[in-house]
């Protein structure tokens, strides 16, 4: 099921800027029991990314309203909101007034294995490179070629992310995910200033961290003290949190930090939900 501007469809206008320039911003987030997890984080981060583009600011109670409409059809699934500059003229300047485009997507949840929380995930490094532009680091905007060469790198079905290294040689973040590593019982994750993206459920691990009481340390940080780490997952709001349990040639074990911090976010959850029952991961 698809709404674009509140109306059911399948298709956008051709002049979209979204679809004629990648003009825009999305955010993902997964639906459970008909609850759109943490859609007040995601919301706002919308409305972060579309300022910070100059895009104008979508209607928040309009997105609301289609998010609920969605969710009332659909109880389960991966909901993608996108906001793009609208339509417009040929040529890259943007109408001086642009009024936005709202694409609205409820789509069937990936079919992962539950297991994978538990066992972790095996992934690779991947050779496409991020480059390095500061307007653009953070934001979830709507130009992922880098991501799609990178993950064009590699077909096998047991890898199942590929970490990406900026043009600095540092490493950033998975083609769909956030990275952390343990190290001595502290956390790391890249910093994001030159590229990336800040992923809400990024967001949550560092919030769920300070609760625990774990120091966690935003910054550069180099392949191989990645590969030297105790510990590594990635995030994000479909998978929640997966352990890497292989990078390349060395293997990690499920270890004490990533398991204290997946049981920190289900707990958050679980709290978005009815309460009265287990949660399906």
């Amino acid at each position: 099921m698809v709404l674009v501007n509140g109306e059911p469809a399948s298709q956008v206008d051709v002049a979209d800027r979204g679809f004629q320039y990648g003009d825009g911003v999305f955010t993902t987030l997964k639906v459970l029991r008909g609850v759109p997890l943490f859609l007040e984080a995601h919301l706002a981060r919308l409305e972060r990314d579309a300022a910070r583009l100059f895009l104008p600011v979508p209607d928040r109670a309009v997105l609301e309203a289609e998010v609920r409409q969605l969710c009332g059809l659909k109880p389960e699934g991966v909901l993608k909101i996108q906001w793009t500059g609208g339509g417009g003229g040929r040529g890259y300047r943007r109408p001086d007034a642009p009024t936005g485009t709202r694409v609205l997507g409820l789509h069937p949840l990936p079919d992962y294995p539950a297991t994978l929380h538990d066992q972790g995930v095996a992934i690779r490094v991947c050779r496409t490179r991020l480059g390095i532009n500061p307007a653009l680091a953070g934001l979830k905007h709507m130009n992922r070629l880098e991501q799609i060469l990178a993950r064009a790198e590699w077909s096998q079905a047991d890898i199942r992310e590929g970490l990406m290294l900026d043009t600095g040689g540092h490493v950033v973040e998975g083609t769909m995910t956030n990275l952390f590593l343990a190290q001595g019982g502290r956390l790391h994750t890249p910093k994001l200033d030159g590229c990336g993206v800040a992923g809400i459920m990024r967001g949550w691990v560092l919030v769920g961290a300070a609760e625990l009481g774990l120091a966690v340390e935003e910054r550069r940080l180099s392949l191989d003290e990645v590969r030297a780490a105790d510990e590594l997952f990635l995030t994000n709001s479909v998978i929640g949190l997966w352990p890497v349990s292989r990078l390349e040639a060395r293997a990690y074990p499920v270890g004490p930090i990533s398991g204290a911090i997946w049981r920190w976010l289900t707990t958050k959850i679980q709290a978005a939900l009815d309460p009265s029952g287990p949660i399906s991961h």
